[in-house]
This record gives C-alpha cells, structure tokens and sequence, in this order.
C-alpha cells in the first residue's frame, strides 16, 4: 500500500587500518633490500590472513574489480558543462521520492505527499522533496499577474506587485514547517511502516522574505485596535488563518524564496506566509491578503485553528503551536542493519517554541536513556540533528528519543499523551516514537510504554 522504502540499510565500510595487501607490497617494497621486503611480505601476509577471515573483506583482499579494473567513466570524456541547465539527482536515486498515501484521501488534489526523511541528511529538506498538503491541487501562477492586498484596520490600503514586494527589505531564515496532523495516524495504535508515513508531513527549509511587520507598518496598521491579521490564499479552496498580531509582528514572514530560489509551485509560488512553530496549515500559501481585524475572524474562517479532541468529550481550541518533538529516522522502520557492531544512531528534534536544549536516546524501550550528540547549527523553530554512538551485539532492542527544548518541556511518552488528549484526537501528536530491532536487524514501528 505505502509503496517501496528506499535506502534499506546502512553502508558496510571496511576498517580504517584496512590495506589492500599485494597493492601495498608492490608500492611500498620498491626500491628497499631484500631483508625490509621479506619483513614487509611477512607483515602483510599475517595482516591479510587476518582480513581474510572475515568473509565481507576476504573478497577485497583478494582484490575487488571495483578497485582493479578502471571503469568506463574514468578512461572516457565525460558529459559537457551545463549539460543539464538545471541540475537533477543522479538516476540511481530514483528511489528518492515523497510518496502519497493511497487511500488517505478520496481525490489527490487534496491530499498529502510525505518526504522521505529517513533518507536525508543534515536538517535541509531538498526542495524537489519538501511534504505537500493541499486542499484543492496546486497551480502554477504568473508572478506577473499575481497581486498581494492588504486591507482592513490600516491607514491605507495597499496592493503589491511580486516586484514592489522584492524591493523592501528582506531576510532569511531557516524554520521548519509541520502539518498539525503529522503523526495523526499512531495516535489508536501502529499504523504506517516507515518514518516518511508516520512523520514526514515534516520539512526545513531557508525561507527567504520580507517580514509582515514591514508591510504592516508601511500600510499603518491601527496599533491601538488591530488584534488579528486574517491571511488568505489564492488557491481554489480560499484557504484563510488567523494569526494574532503580536506573532504577525514577530517573525512571520512573506516568503517568496526557499533554499536559495524562488518557491515551488506546489509549495506556493509565488508568495506563501511562513509562521515559524506554528502549524503548517497557518502557512498559507499562494498568499492574496493580509487582512487586519479586531477579532479572529471566526464567522470568514470557521476552522480558525485545528481542534483537539479531549477525552470527556470537549474540543480543545487555539493549539496552533507544534510542541517539543523528535524522531530516529535511523535505524527507523522498513530499514534493516546489515550485521553487528558499531552503528549511529541518527534523527532529527524540534520545537515550536524555539530551541532544542537536548536529546536522549535509549535502546532499551525507555529504561536507561543517553545525551546524544546535537549538530550544529542549533536554531529557533527550526529542526536539529541529532547523532549518537551505538554498538549493537545481534539482540532486540527498542530505540527511543527524547526532546528537551528550551523552556524545559519534555517530549511525552504515548500513554502520558492518550492520559491528557484521548485516542480520538488527530492532530497534535508529539509522543516519542519506538523503533523495534529484531535479532534479524529488521526494524519495524511498535508502540512502547
């Protein structure tokens, strides 16, 4: 049903003092009397036969074609400059993909692609792999013809072309962006067979802008009465949010270029809000209007906020914020460890409400947890790799992280969630995920308390 997850794995390397033995001797004994070569083939015969008893390098030490025979490409002329005027990846990662979930919708224009995050690398989402969610399909539109109004409590009402807007003063920043139901799947039970289905309505990107609050005080927004700003799309569903205007005032930004170009199409091109740590649906793209009100707008934008259903059987309102959170996407499920031994253990963290502080990471379901290792940059609302060190000896084991951020809210355990919110809730799930490592090296999604 979820199609084929790519990269199963990890890559086996050979030990770093490893030396190809008859390669070595031929380099190393020319030139050097007989006694310093029967020394050396002396060493190098004992080093080989050490190598040679472990089946996955006896192969190599008895010399890998891969190694001996120069390929085509390095004895040929290559492909020219600019022979692909705008790069793609290599065809060998065609597996590569954000892939939609059969079945979750009933039309795919309004739907969900996830991206693959148990395949990248760093914090940076490749554009070309960044999660879609749309309401009514996307639209390539004519920067040209595209126009953004902002109205409402303001001195004056303004309209601007792309180019006024990329006139004014611009920053960029990078902040991640996670849909309110991402994880919304695992809140009954397991659900998904891999990380890009459980939590890949998750991406981080450079967005590059102009910040609300300089089209706001060029348009004079009324200080004393503006209490909301009410965005709205231009795509078919007219999709609108509220934000408050002391947020609208912080850091939300109108984007227009993401990692160092113009938006995608299906990310919103040409212009899309960027509301770091809130709620994706808050990020609206295809951006017409800005409007600025006293009220949040509840009769234009009925579903003001994603709800949250509670046990008693109440609605929780004004959630938008995406709490501390975190995942292993490796090892993570639909992957297997190819054999014993060292391995790193890697995800990714991040809170709405600014900096990770901290990641633990267990491998026994919980029971005994260790600091990981947080790459740098480490930034506000935006997501953080983490990496620690494991030698796993062929057992079972259960993987777990723990987000720490930094108001010092601790990532909960499912049960600790289920305990507050229910199991009828779908949006707002930022329980720690458990990766189960069966003896086989296979790994696969379960839930543990």
């Amino acid at each position: 049903m979820f199609g084929e997850v790519p990269r199963k794995g990890r890559i086996l390397r050979a030990p770093e003092n490893f030396v190809d033995s008859e390669l070595a001797l031929d380099i190393t004994t020319k030139g050097l009397n007989e006694e310093r070569r029967g020394f050396l083939r002396k060493s190098f015969m004992a080093a080989s036969a050490a190598i040679a008893s472990t089946s996955a390098l006896a192969q190599v030490a008895d010399g890998d074609p891969a190694i001996l025979k120069l390929p085509e490409h390095s004895t040929t002329l290559g492909r020219p400059v600019a022979a692909n005027p705008y790069g793609v990846p290599s065809r060998f990662e065609g597996a590569l993909q954000r892939r939609e979930s059969p079945g979750l919708t009933r039309v795919s224009a309004a739907s969900v692609s996830f991206t693959p995050l148990q395949s990248l690398f760093g914090i940076i989402t490749p554009s070309g792999l960044h999660f879609e969610r749309h309401h009514q399909g996307w639209h390539d539109i004519d920067p040209s013809q595209h126009r953004l109004m902002v109205n409402g409590l303001v001195r004056q009402q303004k309209v601007y072309t792309m180019d006024d807007l990329m006139r004014l003063p611009s920053v960029s920043r990078i902040h991640f962006i996670e849909c309110g139901a991402n994880t919304a799947m695992e809140w009954g039970n397991v659900a998904v067979p891999s990380v890009q289905y459980s939590h890949g309505m998750l991406s981080c990107s450079e967005f590059t802008g102009v910040p609300l609050s300089v089209l706001l005080d060029d348009c004079g927004y009324d200080k004393k009465t503006a209490r909301f700003v009410l965005a709205e799309g231009a795509d078919g569903s007219g999709m609108t949010r509220t934000i408050s205007i002391d947020r609208a005032l912080d850091d939300v930004i109108v984007a227009w270029g993401m990692n160092g170009e113009m938006l995608r199409p299906e990310n919103g091109y040409p212009l899309r809000l960027v509301v770091p740590g809130v709620q994706g649906v808050s990020w609206v793209k295809w951006l017409r209007r800005i409007e600025v009100g006293d009220k949040p707008y509840a009769a234009k934008d009925e579903a003001v906020h994603y709800i949250d259903a509670m046990p008693d059987g109440m609605y929780r309102q004004y959630t938008s914020i995406q709490e501390c959170k975190s995942v292993i996407t490796t090892p993570s499920a639909g992957q297997r460890l190819l054999d014993t031994g060292f391995q790193n253990i890697t995800g990714l963290a991040w809170s709405g409400r600014g900096k990770v502080k901290r990641v633990d990471v267990s491998v026994d379901g919980g029971k005994n947890w260790r600091t990981a290792r947080l790459e740098t940059p480490v930034l506000s609302k935006c997501l953080t790799r983490f990496n620690i060190d494991w030698t796993w000896d062929g057992s079972p084991a259960l993987l777990q992280s723990r987000a720490i951020d930094e108001t010092g809210y601790v990532q909960p355990k499912i049960n600790e969630l289920r305990e507050v919110r229910g199991t009828k809730s779908i949006y707002h799930n930022n329980a720690i995920q458990s990766w189960q490592v069966a003896a086989s090296g296979e790994v696969s999604n379960v839930q543990v308390y």
